[in-house]
């Protein structure tokens, strides 16, 4: 077993774990939605982070020739994975149907889930800046995909207009795939 596949054999759980809890809260959510109204700001929240959690698990596989196996590197990877987590657990409730409207439910922890992924992202920006790799803003593509990301999530997690956030999201969401087109 290599250094990687022991350091990710934590991080993988964790992060697959985060993927399972979202899945799992928005099967709660549609198993309730004759008496709960889900919304699009909770489901635009939990894509979200689920596309977050993928481009984690494929940057972790970008840098694994880099990463040393070490106590810094397993205990940091833990906290960022464990915040990925709970920030995945407070997209849906625990118990839709005492919500009614998850649009509430989506005002009091946008904050927090928003703001977990963006201490994440921090937290990944500063380990490609360790391992020499952090993209230079100085192409279009560059701005776009790689440095937009801050001032957005920062915007959701400050704006109090629902739409904003909304906007802010869809924003977010749609720098996934344009990543993927965009060479």
């Amino acid at each position: 077993m290599s250094g990687f596949e022991f350091i990710f054999s934590l991080f993988g759980l964790i992060l697959g774990l985060a993927l399972a809890e979202g899945l799992g809260g928005l099967a709660r959510a549609l198993k309730a939605s004759h008496r709960v109204r889900i919304g699009w700001p909770t489901a635009l929240l939990g894509l979200f982070v689920s596309c977050d959690v993928v481009t984690f698990w494929m940057y972790g596989w970008a840098v694994r020739d880099a990463l040393p196996l070490n106590w810094p590197v397993l205990f940091c990877g833990f906290i960022v994975t464990a915040i990925y987590y709970v920030a995945a657990s407070l997209v849906f409730p625990d118990d839709p149907e005492g919500w009614g409207d998850l649009n509430a439910h989506f005002d009091q922890h946008r904050r927090k889930v928003i703001g977990g992924v963006f201490l994440c992202n921090v937290a990944l920006m500063g380990v490609v800046t360790w391992l020499g790799g952090l993209p230079a803003p100085t192409s279009l593509r560059a701005v776009i995909i790689a440095w937009s990301f801050f001032p957005v999530a920062l915007l959701a997690i400050a704006a109090k207009d629902r739409r904003v956030v909304v906007g802010c999201l869809i924003w977010l969401i749609a720098l996934y795939p344009l990543s993927v087109v965009w060479r």
